[in-house]
C-alpha cells in the first residue's frame, strides 16, 4: 500500500514537472543583452515582382541589441535576395539590404513568438549575360513575424518578413522566409 502511494505521488510529481510551464529567462528579465545570429532560405517574388521573377534565395547576418525587462529590443539586419529571371536564362535580380527593425517579444512560455518590422536601405541589381550590370540604391521597409526556440548555446528562429522596396514610381515587394541561430 505504501509502495503503491509513493509510486502515485512520484508520477504525479513526474507529470508536473514536465507539463508544468517553464518561466523563461525573458520573462524574468534575464535577456542577452546583445546577440549575432546568422540565417537563410527562400525568397518569394510579389506582386509584379513575381511577372517576371522566379522563387529565389537569401542569406542574411544580424545583431540583436535586447533590452532587459520590456519586451522590445533591436536588431540590424544585412540581408542578401536572388531571383531567376523567368524571360532571360541566366539572368538574376540582387537585392542586398541593411535594415534597423523593433523586435517585439509576444509573451509566451518555451517558444517565443515575435514581431519585427523596420526601414532601411536597398541596393537591388540585375545581372544578365553579355549585358552590363546596374545597381540602385532606395530606401524601403519590412514587417513580418517570427518564432524563436530556446536552445542550450543558441537560439533557433524561423521567421517572414514582407519587404517593400519603392523606387521611380513602382515597387518591389518580397518575403523571405528565414531559418536561423542566434549565438
Amino acid at each position: 500500500m505504501k509502495r503503491s502511494l509513493f509510486l502515485a505521488i512520484a508520477a504525479i510529481a513526474a507529470i508536473a514537472l514536465v507539463a508544468a510551464p517553464r518561466v523563461s529567462h525573458a520573462q524574468l528579465g534575464l535577456v542577452k543583452p546583445f546577440s549575432l545570429g546568422v540565417a537563410g532560405g527562400g525568397s518569394l517574388p510579389m506582386s509584379d515582382l513575381s511577372n517576371d521573377s522566379n522563387t529565389g534565395y537569401n542569406g542574411t547576418v544580424a545583431m540583436a541589441i535586447n533590452l532587459p525587462f520590456i519586451p522590445v529590443g533591436l536588431r540590424v539586419d544585412g540581408a542578401y535576395n536572388s531571383f531567376g529571371s523567368k524571360a532571360i536564362a541566366d539572368a538574376k535580380l540582387h537585392v542586398i539590404s541593411a535594415t534597423g527593425n523593433l523586435v517585439y517579444r509576444l509573451p509566451s512560455i518555451g517558444v517565443s513568438p515575435y514581431l519585427i518590422g523596420g526601414a532601411g536601405l536597398y541596393m537591388s541589381g540585375v545581372t544578365a549575360p553579355g549585358a552590363t550590370s546596374s545597381t540602385e540604391n532606395h530606401l524601403g521597409w519590412n514587417a513580418g513575424a517570427g518564432v524563436s526556440l530556446p536552445l542550450t548555446v543558441f537560439k533557433a528562429f524561423v521567421e517572414a518578413r514582407y519587404n517593400r522596396v519603392s523606387a521611380n514610381g513602382a515597387s518591389m515587394e518580397f518575403v523571405p522566409v528565414t531559418f536561423g541561430i542566434m549565438f
